[in-house]
């Protein structure tokens, strides 16, 4: 399948087999995508645990919560607890020292790279090192690495839908992970019950009020051309409402046993 088409094909699954369990190995492909992503100084602040129902006990499964669609992780054969472990800002020098002897590091003569970085990067970075560890630059890279490894779990036919929660401290707690870690959010992974579709692609907001060019307020231009190739490419997909997208979720309401799961 072509990346576009996995692109294309990314739509939140909620409702996916719960008997049906997901192999390690699939789940092993997810995070070895998420590992080669890149990441601000090579520092790699992701982390995850994936909380495998059949193999997991029943306090973790319990420590499991989000506030309105909890039901989704009742059903995950895998959620996949993804959270940033700002500390490792700590060991920057040695993560930039690393991509210095494989000459992935600046241009030139090789002693005047190492001395600059010595004597002028590596201070500077000391200096600013608690405002890396702060909220910003790690999520965002980090979200990088989970979007790898979305795009491999959908390549494998698996569906997956991300939930936030208020109770990052405390699941991070239950898996033991250390207090100063921050969660990012919660993943659930299964092999889809729904159609890929997903009842169509959700609205978005126009293309020409989300990006501009050069300056704020001036529209970045939209080629038809370029969405018309998209669309051929399936990059694109059918517009929601589909139209048997409420038949759909009655039959998947019935076939899990679901209590009126509601708006989600």
């Amino acid at each position: 399948m072509e990346l576009r088409e996995v692109i294309g094909r990314r739509r939140s699954i909620r409702f996916v087999k719960p008997y049906m369990p997901v192999e390690p190995e699939k789940i092993q492909r997810m995070f070895e995508a998420a590992r080669i992503a890149t990441h601000w100084g090579n520092v790699q602040s992701l982390r995850a645990v994936a909380v495998h129902r059949e193999s997991a006990s029943q306090e973790i499964l319990d420590s499991l919560k989000a506030v309105v669609v909890g039901w989704q992780l009742k059903i995950a054969p895998v959620v996949i607890v993804w959270y940033c472990n700002p500390g490792v800002v700590d060991e920057q020098a040695d993560r930039l020292r690393q991509l210095m002897s494989v000459g992935a590091l600046g241009f030139g003569d090789v002693e005047k790279k190492k001395k600059a970085l010595e004597e002028t990067f590596l201070p500077a970075f000391e200096g600013i090192k608690d405002f890396l560890k702060q909220p910003g630059l790690n999520e965002i890279d980090c979200g990088q690495g989970i979007a790898q490894a979305t795009l491999m779990a959908y390549e494998m036919g698996l569906g997956t839908c991300f939930l936030g929660t208020p109770e990052g401290d405390s699941i991070l707690k239950t898996l033991g992970v250390p207090d100063h870690c921050r969660l990012l959010l919660l993943q659930t992974v299964g092999y889809p019950e729904e159609h890929w579709e997903a009842g169509g692609q959700r609205p978005r907001q126009p293309f020409e009020d989300l990006f501009a060019l050069n300056s704020y307020g001036n529209p970045y231009p939209r080629s038809d051309e370029v969405v018309d190739e998209l669309k051929r490419d399936k990059m694109f997909t059918r517009p929601a409402p589909l139209p048997e997208r409420e038949k759909e979720l009655e039959f998947l309401e019935a076939a899990l046993k679901l209590k009126a799961p509601g708006l989600f």
